[in-house]
């Protein structure tokens, strides 16, 4: 019960209309039910000589509606009616809600990933991230469907328990506890069923972050003809969670297979206790059993059903516990400071560490503004770090970065970063056009400022000469485009908010030396009106800066 109420928290208000309108269409099928059994009796008997029947007609009479063949047809035919149009609107608001929260629940993850710590969202592995933003998010939603299927037979049940106790309430005591007793006894395949999807998502999520990496690593291991070897360990992993899926198909069918002989078997024992037994009349037990067969098939539903939204909590439990996870480590600033200009920017005895590994000693330096200056240095030494320093992604253990005489630590670190371009190593871009690759996360940015960012970027002469211009799309991580058009379209993209800083990580790394010469053009004049700061061993990089720098040993000197 616990899923379903949690199930129901997340979308109150829907929840509600559903439960009224299953209501509503409950009361509607059990009119339709009363009005049926005197019809039935009389068709059985030849006349109402049905005890059952007799309340019903004296009901209806009370009533002031005349309890006529023609009369009763047409309550049957119209509480029918009423009640599928009740249910589709009830399903329809399900179907609405399970797309809700599918959505909510994938935004709910995404926005608490990227409101995390950077640390701690570069240890998240992608694969898994990936699994619980599609797969994890679509089968918890699917389980509030589940849910509100059992609900809705439940309802029913309900509905046809009171109609039975007006023909026989012996039997229809007799019929609901055994059903019970059998739903209890076929318990364990639910809980098998359990076991399966909770070692599903566990599985899942593991192999689709393993195959993240075997997809990133496919180049090398196919040159190296290693494509087998990752075969065979993915094979490993999936073997799993094919023997996970087929206990969950075998407990399903299983419950499916034992339902059908039991309830032949309880029908049997109920006929032979109301005809032999209790010598009831032969109406009322043809009645009764019709009744009683429909009870005991909406139980067995309820029961498939309760197994399916077992079989998919898992799921939910998952996602919401890396919900709850990346919540925890949210991202901290309680500055609340901004600028409008950044004329210094100064490093005061700033210590940092990742374990024992030193990375900054006594760090100082003041960097000058709207200058090109290029950090160069061994690898690993800390130049990529210094970066994420300046954009507040990690924290220094003591010292100072100060913007301004301002320490980072006292300004809002989205105003912050609002001022900061940023161009990591990596030259993959979305499988978008131009104009979005460009404008991306920033919706008050329009198509001039895509143009502007472009000229700036010395990317708008080839984008302006395709036939589709910025409408262009990129192809998959931007392979349309070569490395150096690609590179420039993602300073485009760090120059269309028009910040006061721009930092470079590595940007001509993986760049030929044509496209390279033309990367560092474009800096050159980016300089005149932007504070510059790249992190670069390219010479070519070094050569046209007008400030060069050399970290090592954690310290920076000039070069």
């Amino acid at each position: 019960m616990k899923i379903l109420i949690t199930y129901f928290k997340l979308s109150p208000k829907r929840t509600v209309y559903v439960i009224i309108a299953l209501l509503i269409a409950g009361v509607a099928e059990g009119i339709s039910l009363t009005a049926a059994l005197p019809l039935l009796s009389m068709a059985m008997s030849g006349e109402n000589n049905s005890s059952g029947g007799e309340k019903i007609l004296q009901i209806i009479k009370d009533l002031g509606i005349e309890p006529t063949a023609l009369g009763m047809l047409l309550i049957i035919i119209g509480g029918i009616i009423f009640k599928s149009v009740i249910m589709l609107i009830a399903n329809k608001q399900v179907g609405y809600t399970v797309a809700r929260l599918t959505s909510q629940l994938r935004l709910e993850l995404l926005q608490a990933i990227l409101a995390s710590r950077w640390q701690y969202y570069l240890h998240q592995p992608i694969g898994s991230l990936s699994n619980s933003i599609t797969t994890e998010a679509y089968r918890a939603a699917d389980g509030f469907e589940h849910g509100v299927n059992v609900l809705a037979l439940s309802i029913q049940v309900m509905v046809y328990v009171v109609v039975a106790t007006f023909v026989s309430w012996e039997i229809t005591i007799f019929g609901f506890l055994i059903g019970l007793i059998v739903m209890r006894i076929l318990n364990q395949l639910i809980r098998a069923a359990r076991r399966a999807g909770e070692t599903q998502t566990k599985l899942l999520r593991s192999l689709l972050s393993y195959l993240s990496d075997i997809i990133n690593s496919a180049k090398s291991l196919k040159a190296m003809a290693r494509e087998n070897i990752a075969s065979s360990i993915l094979s490993d992993q999936t073997k799993g969670l094919e023997r996970a899926t087929r206990r969950e198909v075998i407990s399903r069918e299983a419950l499916m297979a034992l339902q059908e002989p039991m309830l032949a078997g309880l029908m049997a024992t109920g006929l032979y206790l109301a005809l032999i037994i209790w010598h009831l009349p032969l109406a009322s037990v043809m009645v009764i059993a019709f009744l009683l067969i429909r009870i005991l098939t909406l139980l067995n539903k309820i029961q498939r059903r309760y197994q399916g939204l077992i079989t998919q909590e898992s799921a939910y439990w998952s996602l919401r516990k890396a919900i709850e996870t990346a919540k925890i480590a949210v991202e901290k600033n309680t500055g609340t400071k901004h600028l409008i200009t950044i004329d210094k920017i100064s490093l005061h005895n700033i210590h940092f560490s990742y374990g024992t590994k030193k990375i900054f000693q006594d760090l100082n330096f003041d960097f000058p503004v709207k200058s090109f200056t290029v950090i160069s240095g061994a690898s690993g030494v800390g130049k990529s770090s210094l970066l994420d320093l300046f954009c507040g992604f990690i924290e220094p253990e003591s010292g100072e970065l100060n913007i301004n005489d301002v320490p980072l630590s006292e300004l809002s670190l989205h105003k912050w970063r609002g001022l900061i371009g940023y161009v990591s190593q990596e030259t993959t871009l979305l499988h978008d056009t131009i104009l979005n690759n460009v404008l991306i996360g920033a919706p008050h940015l329009t198509r001039i400022d895509a143009e502007y960012a472009l000229r700036q970027a010395g990317a708008w002469e080839f984008v302006s000469a395709l036939p589709a211009g910025m409408e262009t799309l990129v192809g998959e991580r931007g392979g349309l485009f070569s490395g150096g058009q690609r590179q420039r379209i993602l300073i485009a993209r760090a120059l269309s908010n028009r910040p006061l800083l721009l930092l470079l990580d590595e940007p001509t790394s993986a760049l030929d030396s044509e496209s390279e010469q033309i990367i560092c053009k474009t800096l050159v004049g980016l300089a005149q009106n932007l504070t510059i700061i790249v992190a670069s061993h390219q010479p070519v990089l070094i050569n046209a800066a007008n400030n060069k720098l050399v970290l090592s040993e954690g310290k920076l000197r000039p070069l």
